[in-house]
């Protein structure tokens, strides 16, 4: 069975369901009491947003609510499915590279910060915003708030700062896999080794669906899952063009991360 497919995607969804999760947005896990064992679904929009409509429609039919982190960059950016998206229940927020944008000047990213953080309110309340990776840049998008602080333009989360790590176990499919904080260069969080020591490292979507099959809600009481929408699709010949394409990334990456262990 293919990996990475809409198909894939809804059973996983369904077996979080039935397992007893309950979904809830980066918004609402910052502003409201949210139940004992929860689901943060967060998609980063990094390009081909039609596939995170897709994503979007899917969630809507399941009656799950997710957040959708949009660039201010044309391979993100779209103004009817940010609508669309919103129209159908979901939170949008944004994926912020503004330091990576402007080489590392932090005067000049908290000001493109702001304009693209108006740009997307035309369209939605945003109150949360997500570091983008960047992989290919030297710098890391989080260090802006080392001078400034987000909480002054209305935001109330932001991901890698402010989800309890300790608590929450955190699956991403960043490298087209679950265990990708191997090659990953930034999207990754310090108490995945705790979480790997218990046992809880997947590869395949298949693993995650068969482990939360068995009921663990006393092991994994709430987790945050990242997808990135456009490596999910049925059709065949985009599967395999991002198959093709995150290999040969994830081998660039990992000579990236070797080379800065050293």
């Amino acid at each position: 069975m293919r990996d990475f497919t809409l198909n894939q995607y809804r059973q996983l969804l369904l077996t979080l369901q039935q397992a007893g999760y309950c979904f809830i947005t980066m918004e609402q896990y910052c502003r409201e009491s949210h139940p004992q064992h929860f689901v943060i679904l967060r998609h980063d929009v990094d390009k081909r947003p039609f596939y995170s409509l897709r994503t979007a429609q899917l969630e809507h039919e399941l009656g799950i609510h997710a957040s959708y982190y949009f660039r201010v960059v044309p391979q993100s950016w779209n103004v009817e499915v940010i609508e669309a998206i919103r129209d159908l229940g979901h939170e949008i927020g944004y994926h912020y590279e503004d330091m990576s944008l402007v080489h590392g000047d932090t005067t000049r990213a908290v000001t493109l910060f702001e304009q693209h953080l108006a740009q997307l309110r035309a369209y939605y309340p945003v109150t949360t915003i997500c570091m983008h990776g960047a992989p290919t840049s030297a710098y890391d998008g989080r260090d802006l708030w080392k001078t400034y602080d987000y909480h002054t333009y209305g935001i109330v989360g932001e991901p890698y700062f402010d989800v309890n790590f300790d608590h929450t176990l955190y699956l991403t499919d960043t490298g087209r896999r679950w265990d990708g904080y191997r090659v990953s260069v930034r999207d990754k969080v310090p108490q995945q080794q705790e979480w790997n020591r218990q046992g809880l490292t997947f590869h395949h979507t298949s693993e995650i669906v068969r482990y939360m099959e068995s009921k663990p809600l006393s092991k994994v009481p709430s987790m945050m899952i990242t997808t990135h929408p456009q490596r999910w699709t049925n059709a065949l010949g985009p599967w395999l063009q991002e198959l093709i394409l995150q290999t040969f990334k994830n081998t660039i990456k990992r000579f990236y991360v070797q080379k800065n262990l050293k």
